[in-house]
């Protein structure tokens, strides 16, 4: 009720050297769409961050509002879409309004190793981008799931995961191990150094 929220287009947020993106579905309604930034304020961050930071890609476990002193290290996050839609549904016109932003933001990111889709859309927002580009001619050699893992033509490694949403990590869907295995993995393929050491590959 104290609040007076963002309520605009949510930018994305990180390392602009980053190795590793994060590519969400929207802005959280009372998350980020009150915050202004992606993952910050709700249930979804609640759970991402403490991964992340364990991981050793943010500086702190929690996520409350854009002034924080969260910073992340060779991680960025964005999303498919960047207003908060009706009913957390976007619409395949929201969709497509939205993709020339993504593509323009991946376009600086000119480290970028591995992409982590956080669900389906996000999935196939990544696939769709590389559509555009003309790197593969079809999603359909790509099939989304918890875990999977697809080199791309371009170099970049495509790795799915469940959607950290309270729907999934609430009935257990996802856990906070298997959202760890993941982060895990994408700091191996995007070889970053662990923390305490300086450089990368």
């Amino acid at each position: 009720m104290d609040w007076d929220y963002w309520a605009k287009p949510v930018p994305g947020f990180g390392d602009p050297d980053a190795r590793v993106l994060i590519l969400g579905l929207a802005p959280g309604a009372h998350g980020s769409n009150r915050t202004g930034r992606p993952f910050t304020g709700d249930g979804s961050g609640y759970f991402m961050y403490p991964v992340l930071h364990e991981t050793g890609f943010a500086s702190q476990s929690m996520a409350r509002s854009r002034d924080d002193g969260m910073k992340l290290t060779d991680a960025y996050i964005t999303a498919a879409v960047r207003c908060a839609p009706p009913a957390n549904k976007p619409a395949p016109e929201e969709i497509a309004n939205c993709a020339h932003f993504l593509d323009a933001e991946l376009a600086l990111l000119k480290r970028l190793k591995v992409v982590v889709a956080l669900g389906r859309i996000g999935f196939d927002a990544y696939l769709n981008l590389l559509r555009r580009a003309e790197v593969i001619k079809s999603r359909a050699p790509y099939e989304f799931g918890h875990g999977v893992e697809y080199g791309m033509p371009n170099g970049v490694i495509l790795l799915g995961t469940y959607h950290p949403s309270m729907q999934n990590t609430n009935t257990g869907k996802l856990t906070k191990e298997m959202f760890r295995r993941i982060f895990e993995r994408a700091r191996v393929l995007a070889g970053v150094e662990h923390e305490g050491h300086e450089g990368g590959v």
